[in-house]
């Protein structure tokens, strides 16, 4: 997601493992499907990091100092592919619980409107 023109996601960091079975998707993701995500993405840094004994992991390293780890075990490459595009396009930001399911500047003081009244 690029917010004012901006891409947001500056590096990510494809961790694998060369002989683990967990790692088996993400090294076929490596081989088939990275390449091309490569050069569809030129301003995104992707950089591949061999971790032996781990199971696999994508990091997403973005422009505001936030991260974001995705652990990627025994997964498709496809599953892969859609992880790595959903760390591209999100913001970066923190996950924020809402308190409520109805959210607005400027709450009714009579309370929601919901179908449940009974007049």
């Amino acid at each position: 997601m690029s917010l004012r023109g901006v891409w947001q996601l500056q590096k990510l960091i494809v961790s694998y493992c060369d002989w683990g079975g967990s790692s088996r998707g993400i090294r076929a993701f490596m081989e088939t499907q990275l390449p091309s995500f490569k050069e569809s993405n030129p301003q995104l840094e992707v950089v591949t990091e061999l971790i032996r004994g781990q199971h696999p992991h994508l990091k997403g390293f973005y422009r505001n100092k936030n991260e974001r780890v995705i652990c990627v075990k025994n997964m498709t490459p496809k599953d892969v592919l859609q992880h790595a595009t959903r760390l591209r396009n999100a913001m970066g930001r923190k996950v924020v619980k809402l308190k409520t399911r109805h959210v607005t500047k400027h709450p009714s003081v009579q309370g929601t409107w919901t179908t449940a009244l009974k007049l």
